[in-house]
C-alpha cells in the first residue's frame, strides 16, 4: 500500500514544474495557483474522508475508489494543454488523491502492534516507492526523450516534453494501488464523543500544548517543504544537462531522479526511527529536522561560494531530505496518533493533514512563486542565491521558535 501511495506521487510531484513552465510555457503565476489548487483535497479531507473513515465507511473500501477515480484523472493531463483545464483537473484529482494519504497512516496505525517499532518499517516502503517512480522517469526521459545530439535548448525541451509520460506511470500506478485496497485489513469506523469527529480531533488539538505548537509550526515547515519541491528539480537539471556523468547514467535526467537521493537517505532514517524514537524526546527528533532543513537551502544557496565539488554539495544537499522529513514530518504523524483518542485518530491525521499538505502546499506555492519572481535576474535566469535563501532563514526561525514553546516531557517518547 504504501509503496505505490507515494510511487504515484511521486512519478509526477517533482517534475510538474519543469514541465508547465518549460513545455507548456505556463507563467509563474499560473503554475503557483495549479501548486496551490492541488492542496484543496488536503482541506477537505479532515471534513469529508476522516469523516468518513471515523464514522460511516470502512477506510480500505474508501481508498481504493478514490484511488481507482485518481488513476482515470491523472491520465488526462497529458492531452490538457491549456491553463484553465489543467488547473481543473488538477483540482479534480487533489479532491481524490490528498484526502488517501492521511488515511493510509491511520489505517496502519489502527493495525500495528507498537507504533515506534512498527510503522517505520512500513512507511518506508513509501519511500522506496517514491524512489521507483523518480528514477523510473528520469531514465526514461535519458533513454526515450534526450536526442543524441543537439543544442542544449533543444535537448532540454524534448526532456520537458516526455514529462508527460510521469503522469501516465502515475495513472497506471494509482489503478493498481485502487484494486489492491479492496484487498486490505478491513478497518472499520468507530463510534465517539462527537457525531463530527473533526470537531472533536479540533477540540483535542486546542487542549493540547503539544499539539497546539505542533500545528503551528507545521504551517511554515510545509512552506519550505513545499519550496524544494516546487524549484529542486529545475535547479538540479541546470546542472545536469551539460554535463555526462556517472549521476546521469544512474538517475536519468530531468533532476526529478537526482531528487531521489532524498528518499535513499530517508530510508536510512525511517530505518532508524525505532531506535531513535527510544532514545531521543520527540523535541529533539524535531529539532534535527528543522536544523536539515536550514542546512539543505544553505548548500543549494551557496552551492557555488562553498569551498566543496559541485555535484557533492547538490548531493549533499538532496540527501538532508531523510533528515528533514523523517525527524519533522514523520515524526509529527506518529505525535498526532499518540496525543489523540482512538476514536478520532483519521481525523486528527487528515486534520494535520490539512495544515502540512493542504495550508503548506497553497501558502508555500504562492510563496514560492513570488520568491521566484523576486529572485529573478537578467534574462528571466533565478539567481539561486536569493531563492534558497529565504527558505533557509525561515528554517532557522521555525527551529527557534520549537526551542521556545514546545514542551520538553519527561520521557524519551516525549
Amino acid at each position: 500500500m504504501m509503496f505505490l501511495q507515494y510511487a504515484i506521487w511521486g512519478a509526477w510531484l517533482p517534475l510538474l514544474w519543469p514541465y508547465l513552465s518549460g513545455h507548456l510555457g505556463f507563467e509563474p503565476g499560473q503554475i503557483g495557483w495549479i501548486f496551490a489548487v492541488g492542496a484543496v483535497g488536503a482541506i477537505l479531507a479532515p471534513f469529508v474522508a476522516g469523516q468518513i473513515a471515523d464514522r460511516w465507511f470502512a477506510t480500505e473500501r474508501f481508498l481504493g475508489i478514490s484511488h481507482l477515480l485518481g488513476g482515470a484523472l491523472v491520465w488526462q493531463l497529458p492531452g490538457i494543454s491549456s491553463f484553465q483545464g489543467f488547473l481543473l483537473f488538477s483540482l479534480l484529482y487533489s479532491l481524490v488523491y490528498s484526502p488517501t494519504l492521511p488515511l493510509t497512516n491511520s489505517l496502519s496505525f489502527h493495525h500495528i502492534p507498537d507504533r515506534d517499532r512498527d510503522f517505520g518499517r512500513i512507511r518506508v516502503w513509501g519511500t522506496v516507492g517514491w524512489i521507483f517512480a523518480g528514477i523510473a522517469i528520469g531514465q526514461w526521459l535519458a533513454y526515450r526523450h534526450t536526442p543524441a545530439e543537439g543544442s542544449v535548448e533543444l535537448i532540454a525541451a524534448a526532456q520537458k516534453a516526455g514529462m508527460a509520460d510521469a503522469f501516465r506511470l502515475s495513472a497506471i500506478l494509482g489503478i493498481l494501488l485502487g484494486v489492491f485496497c479492496f484487498f486490505l485489513p478491513h478497518t472499520p469506523p468507530k463510534k465517539g464523543k462527537d457525531k463530527l469527529a473533526f470537531k472533536e480531533a479540533t477540540q483535542e488539538v486546542l487542549h493540547s500544548r503539544t499539539l497546539l505548537v505542533l500545528f503551528l509550526l507545521a504551517v511554515p515547515v510545509s512552506c519550505i517543504h513545499q519550496f524544494y519541491f516546487v524549484h529542486t528539480a529545475g535547479f538540479l537539471g541546470n546542472y545536469q544537462l551539460g554535463v555526462e556523468t556517472w549521476i546521469n547514467k544512474i538517475f536519468g535526467v530531468g533532476g526529478g531522479g537526482l531528487m531521489t537521493v532524498g528518499q535513499m537517505s530517508e530510508i536510512l532514517v525511517l530505518s532508524s526511527i525505532p531506535l531513535l524514537a527510544r532514545r531521543f524526546t520527540r523535541k529533539t527528533l524535531l529539532a534535527i529536522g528543522l536544523f536539515a532543513y536550514a542546512a539543505r537551502m544553505a548548500l543549494f544557496a551557496y552551492v557555488d561560494i562553498l569551498p566543496l565539488p559541485v555535484l557533492f554539495t547538490l548531493i549533499l544537499g538532496v540527501a538532508m531530505h531523510g533528515l528533514c522529513f523523517g525527524c519533522f514530518i514523520f515524526v509529527s504523524f506518529m505525535i498526532v496518533d499518540e496525543e489523540c483518542t482512538p476514536d478520532v485518530r483519521a481525523s486528527a491525521q487528515s486534520l494535520y493533514n490539512l495544515v502540512i499538505i493542504g495550508v503548506g502546499i497553497i501558502v508555500g506555492s504562492k510563496l514560492a512563486d513570488a520568491v521566484a519572481s523576486w529572485a529573478m535576474g537578467e534574462g528571466n535566469k533565478l539567481d539561486y542565491h536569493k531563492l534558497f535563501s529565504v527558505p533557509m532563514w525561515a528554517a532557522l526561525a521555525c527551529l527557534l521558535v520549537l526551542f521556545l514553546f514546545y514542551p520538553r516531557k519527561k520521557g524519551a517518547l516525549s
